[in-house]
Parts: structure tokens; sequence; C-alpha cells
């Protein structure tokens, strides 16, 4: 909601702006708003529309194309995790690592290589609904439940896995950001198509039509530019933050079921978790022992 915001303060900015310099070019206020209607031109959007949507496809795989998809919708509604989904992710540590514990690992086999019909995930509805982290948890567990390694080769394998995840998440920042730095190009080539248009077919209409006709190719350019730093490029910063606080959930995971496999009481190994969380969404040490003490 934070970045809907953002973006009516920029439109409503540059409209207003835009509307108050042009009444005062006009030497009436009646000229304000209905000035703002003159930015938009149906033939330029589509032109640059074209361009960037057609690059798009032609740079990137439909996985990719879908990741663009996601991530905006994602950064639209705001930061992906709150303190109540890591709450939430603690409880359900805790509860498997003091089953671990008291049954040994064997008694994780059910809920390792079932995950989605696990009983004991089933209880924490946020955490059983994120396929990524029940797999990429399940997945830490597995061998360690099947012996086919030790605890201290476990770090590196679930490090590679988080690698993975990184590359695929940033594999649609990287085609935003290419379009971002294209848009101010794409403008450009708007503008010099509408100014082509203005000589060949208005050149001998008069000044005034010649004028409306270069206005409109101008606004091609306008729009590449403000598309590119104030929707696109900030659209796909506001995704790699958002990448960050993904991979930052995953970092927690992965410690926790690291120290867990290496021998550390439950509530230690959700301690060493705890501490890979930023201060935003970070609980006390105390306040953590609290709640999944009081939990069971």
């Amino acid at each position: 909601m934070l970045a809907i915001a953002g973006f009516v303060i920029i439109l409503g900015g540059v409209s207003l702006g835009f509307a108050m310099a042009a009444g005062a070019g006009a030497g009436t206020g009646g000229m304000m708003w209905s000035a703002i209607g003159g930015l938009f031109h149906v033939n330029e959007f589509i032109a640059l529309g074209g361009m960037v949507f057609g690059s798009m496809v032609v740079m990137s795989p439909i996985s990719v194309l879908k990741g663009v998809v996601k991530q905006v919708l994602g950064m639209l509604k705001g930061s992906p995790y709150s303190q109540d989904d890591y709450e939430e992710l603690f409880k359900c540590m805790y509860e498997l690592f003091q089953l671990g514990r008291r049954g040994g690992m064997i008694a994780l086999e059910e809920h390792v290589l079932n995950p989605e019909a696990s009983s004991l995930f089933q209880k924490y509805p946020k955490f059983h609904g994120n396929h990524h982290a029940v797999e990429y948890l399940a997945d830490g567990l597995k061998p360690i439940v099947d012996g086919r390694i030790k605890p201290d080769q476990l770090e590196p394998l679930m490090n590679k896995s988080l690698h993975t995840m990184e590359e695929e998440h940033h594999q649609p920042i990287l085609v935003m950001t290419k379009v971002s730095d294209a848009l101010p190009a794409f403008g450009i080539v708007a503008a010099v198509l509408g100014i082509i248009v203005v000589m060949m077919y208005s050149i001998t209409q008069g000044g005034a039509v010649v004028g409306k006709g270069i206005a409109t190719a101008l606004a091609g350019t306008f729009f590449g530019i403000f598309g590119s730093y104030c929707i696109v490029g900030p659209v796909a910063t506001n995704c790699e933050f958002n990448g960050h606080a993904e991979m930052m959930y995953m970092k927690c995971i992965k410690a926790s079921v690291v120290s867990f496999a290496n021998g550390l009481p439950p509530l230690v190994a959700c301690e060493v978790g705890r501490r890979e969380l930023g201060e935003e969404v970070r609980m006390s040490s105390g306040d953590m022992e609290t709640m999944l003490k009081s939990a069971g």
C-alpha cells in the first residue's frame, strides 16, 4: 500500500505542477486542468507500450515474464513478511525441533518427506501456505533424517539452494532494470515518429496544427523519461528490497535448521535464526523465549 501512496504523490505532483504552469502560461485558471488532458495521447502510449512489452518478450523467457508480473503484484502488497509471520515460523520450527529431540530425527520423517500433508505444518497456516519456505525447510532436514549426510555437511547444501533462489528472484528485476534504462530512448523514438508524422502530413496546415503535433510528439519523450525514473525504476528497486526480505526469511530457516542438526537445543537453534533478522521484524530474545515456551 505504501508503494501505491508513492505513485499517487508522484502523479499528483507532476499533474499539479504541469496544470499550474499551463494555467499561468495561458493567463487563466480554467486552462490548468484541461491542459492535463493534452499530455495523454493514445498513439504515444501504443508506441511506447509496444516497445516496452515487445522488448520484454524478446529478452525474457516466459518464466521470467511471469516472475515480473508476480513481483510487481507483490510489490503493491508491501513487505512480504511481518513480525507475526516470523512468530509463526519460530513456533513451527520449535515444535518440529522438539519432536526431533524427543523422538530422534526419525520422528520427523512423516513431516519432511510429505510436508504438504504434515499435520504439524498445517497448524501454522501462513507458513504452510508458503510453498517455497515449506519445501526449503523440508529439503534441509530430509538428508539428515535419511542419514545421507553428516550435520556439518548440511550448511553448504542449504546455501546452494539459497543461491539458486536469489538468482531466480533477480532475473525479473534485471529485466525491469533494463526496461527502465531503455525507456528514455523509447520516448525519443516515439517523439521522432511523431515529428515525422507532423512533417509529412501537417506542415502545410498552419502553425497551430504543427505546434500541436510537435507537442504530441514531445509527450512521448516525457512519458519515456517519466516511466523510467518515476515508475519502472522505483518498482524494480522495491522488488529488490522485497527479494532481500524473502532471502532473510529463508536464511532464518537455514540458520535454525543447521544449528539444530548440529546438536543445539530447539530454543537455542531458534535463537540463532532470530539473529538473522532485521530490526523491523526482530523480536527480543526474551520475547521469543517467552512466546515459544508458552506455546508448548
